[in-house]
């Protein structure tokens, strides 16, 4: 009598692997339609391809303006693209299964608590209900805020559509705009000195930025921060420094010819905008190259785990300090807030800065060989793509196909993480019990 094998199970990564390619796939066909584009013949497979990658990776690099090219029924399939690709596939889903009553099995709890970066499975349904309602909160606030403005430039339905598209786009982290209506690319340089839009936009980056375990911590908490999670803390504390380190950089290096308003509004928009959001209130293609690196600094590092912006993660910045830090006073393990970080989140971090410095590295190079382009630029584009960041020196349009292939890939690796893509290719191994003998090696 003939027995099967064991059934074999998707790993939770293979499953977010797998749901970011089917949700890439499906809106690159529905981007392909007539109806997507204002133009008849409907949009090619490669432009398809990358603005459905660029939209559920929550980048926001394009070939094609998103006014511009894509029809009404486009541009809803890019915000819905951007919406669950900003939440995670998996949330999504979940929220599916819950609103239609169904039960939610362990398998969907395992995958749902690596999706959003959850501590531990326990209460992982309650903390995706509590996201689901603070996400709809959110950006229906910030649409609301933004609705007079948006209305009284545009009119009042598109003011309307245009509150809410970027109200969903800054609070994914995505950057796409609509405002190609005004002039092609152009982002929000028109509302450079709009204190509403700007004040807006920047909140509502920070608060998609900062993780959805650090909103529980706020709502459980409030003020008193001793009795926040580690994460919650180090998160908010790299975030702040690295806002205001910025913010101060531009304002003395970058954009000392402006006049004092917009100098202040600008140095904090494009302090805030690299971590990982996409949008931009000046010409990038002024800055200078020491400016181009700092960018391309904070777009590698990023947003923070279990929220919608991609990048290496303040916490993988954070744990590499305290570990070198520790190295320098000679202790045996990297400390902060009074706790011990496990030695297994000191190696993830040196993995994760590994695997994006080579394939940014890697990616950049390739591009600049490809296309004859200065490799500072094309290091700026692959920064923005693997940090799923979206700002661009306006290089993207006009790459080859070949060098948009690699934006594709670089966008794909950021948002779904490089630690997810290796647990779903090397599932089913397990750690050796047995010990190689020791030797020492000396370093640095």
């Amino acid at each position: 009598m003939k027995t099967s094998g064991p059934k074999r199970h998707l790993s939770p990564s293979q499953i977010i692997l797998l749901g970011f390619f089917i949700l890439i796939l499906v809106g690159s066909l529905l981007l392909m339609l007539p109806v997507a584009t204002r133009h008849p013949g409907g949009a090619s497979f490669s432009d398809a391809l990358f603005t459905a990658t660029s939209a559920a990776c929550v980048t926001g690099l394009v070939v094609q303006d998103t006014a511009t090219y894509w029809s009404s029924f486009g541009q809803v399939v890019i915000l819905a693209l951007i919406q669950v690709g900003g939440m995670g596939v998996i949330t999504f889903a979940v929220t599916i299964t819950m609103i239609s009553g169904r039960k939610i099995g362990l398998m969907q709890r395992s995958t749902l608590q690596e999706a959003i970066s959850a501590p531990q499975m326990g209460g992982v349904v309650r903390l995706t209900n509590f996201v689901l309602k603070t996400v709809v909160v959110i950006e229906l606030a910030g649409a609301v805020l933004m609705a007079p403005t948006f209305c009284r430039e545009f009119g009042v339905p598109h003011g309307l559509w245009y509150s809410v598209f970027h109200s969903v786009s800054a609070f994914c982290n995505a950057g796409f705009d609509l405002m190609g209506s005004r002039q092609a690319f152009s982002s929000l340089t028109f509302f450079a000195q709009n204190p509403v839009i700007n004040l807006t936009i920047m909140t509502l980056i920070v608060t998609g930025g900062i993780g959805f375990l650090t909103w529980d911590d706020i709502r459980s908490n409030g003020c008193h921060l001793k009795h926040y999670r580690m994460q919650s803390k180090v998160i908010l504390s790299v975030t702040g420094f690295l806002i205001a380190a910025a913010a101060v950089f531009y304002f003395f290096h970058e954009y000392s010819a402006f006049p004092l308003g917009e100098r202040i509004w600008v140095s904090l928009f494009q302090a805030i905008t690299p971590r990982t959001a996409g949008f931009n209130t000046t010409d990038l293609g002024t800055l200078s190259e020491t400016g181009r690196i700092v960018t391309i600094l904070l777009m590698l590092i990023g947003g923070s785990p279990g929220s919608t912006a991609g990048g290496m993660k303040t916490t993988t910045v954070a744990v590499l300090i305290f570990s070198a830090a520790a190295a320098f006073r000679r202790r045996e393990d990297a400390q902060c807030f009074g706790r011990r970080i496990s030695p297994v989140a000191v190696r993830n971090a040196m993995a994760v800065m590994l695997m994006y410095l080579t394939a940014f590295l890697v990616g950049g190079i390739l591009i600049g060989e490809m296309d004859g382009i200065p490799v500072l630029t094309c290091l700026f584009e692959a920064a923005s793509a693997i940090g799923t960041v979206g700002l661009t020196l306006g290089i993207t349009p006009d790459l080859s196909l070949f060098s948009q292939g690699i934006l594709v890939a670089l966008m794909f690796f950021g948002r779904v993480g490089g630690l997810t893509l290796v647990f779903a290719t090397f599932t089913g191994t397990h750690p050796c019990g047995a010990k190689l003998p020791q030797e020492k090696i000396t370093v640095g």
